[in-house]
């Protein structure tokens, strides 16, 4: 009820609602502290019928129409409700998976997609590509806050299973919330080899890659495969593709890596799942000209 308020009232006469004193949002705390079922029923009812009414008389739709984006604090509130009803009840069917093997489970929370979001300037006529995107997370909040057209790729069934309850869910909180979404597009298997999400990735604005525990294989790999990439892509990642202290010379011309143009960031406390610590990340951009630019200058030092 109040993310109601905050969001969906703002800037309208609706005291009946806000009032500190006399407002049914105060009302409802009151009955609820004296635990007063009966007067708690009353209030909800009013409540009920004050939000059809104001539905029904269009104010709604016109504060949506005049929203710009979306505040955290809403898209966490729609993803939680999404992930309480599909994910939480089954999560046990997450921790069946080998350890020293690329199919390790772990999320990637709403502050540092968010973040992430921000800082590759994902918009609505962007291509987001999330690899290995375990139950959905971050395809559905891509798609939700940045309203783009959002893709998804992974290996592990019972995450996958998860994650198509979750878009199901995710479009019936939508149509509750008054919102609208980019296209969700979740695919099962190997995204090394998945046809439609190579097709995805050739259009791609930003891919995002949890690799914290991919093997050095499954990197190298990927890093080959980024060779498909537009110009500008950005890569966003929880390891770097790219060795610590790489240079380009004459030896190593073909290296993929030497698209790659690497910046470091940090992210803070709950950020991820596995832990509330601190750590870093990678945006990575390819850059083809770094290499041209290499061999004009090798050229005129001949």
């Amino acid at each position: 009820m109040e993310v109601i308020v905050v969001h969906y009232m703002q800037g309208l006469d609706a005291s009946n609602f806000t009032d500190d004193s006399h407002g049914l949002l105060r009302r409802l705390k009151r009955a609820r502290e004296k635990k007063d079922g009966l007067l708690y029923i009353s209030i909800m009812r009013e409540w009920n019928e004050g939000i059809t009414q104001m539905k029904e008389d269009g104010v709604f739709t016109e504060v949506l129409d005049k929203m710009n984006w979306l505040d955290l604090s809403l898209i966490e509130r729609i993803l939680t409700q999404t992930y309480v009803r599909t994910v939480s009840p089954r999560v046990s069917i997450l921790r069946q998976y080998e350890n020293g093997t690329d199919n390790v489970y772990g999320e990637l929370l709403p502050k540092f997609a968010s973040e992430v979001f921000r800082i590759t300037g994902l918009r609505p006529d962007h291509v987001f590509v999330d690899l290995g995107s375990g139950v959905g997370n971050v395809v559905l909040q891509a798609a939700l806050e940045a309203g783009c057209e959002s893709w998804g790729c992974e290996i592990m069934e019972n995450a996958c299973l998860l994650a198509d309850l979750q878009e199901q869910e995710l479009k019936a909180r939508c149509r509750l919330w008054g919102l609208f979404s980019g296209s969700i597009n979740l695919q099962r298997g190997d995204f090394l080899e998945n046809t439609a999400t190579r097709k995805a990735l050739q259009r791609a604005d930003v891919v995002l890659v949890n690799n914290q525990a991919f093997t050095p294989e499954l990197n190298d790999s990927l890093t080959n495969q980024f060779l498909d990439l537009k110009e500008g892509c950005q890569i966003v990642s929880l390891k770097s593709f790219v060795p610590a202290g790489h240079k380009i010379n004459s030896r190593n011309l073909n290296s993929a890596y030497n698209i790659l143009d690497v910046v470091e960031k940090r992210y803070y406390s709950a950020c991820v799942s596995w832990t509330d610590a601190g750590g870093s990340y990678f945006v990575s951009t390819k850059d083809s000209s770094r290499l041209r630019k290499y061999a004009e200058k090798a050229i005129g030092r001949e």
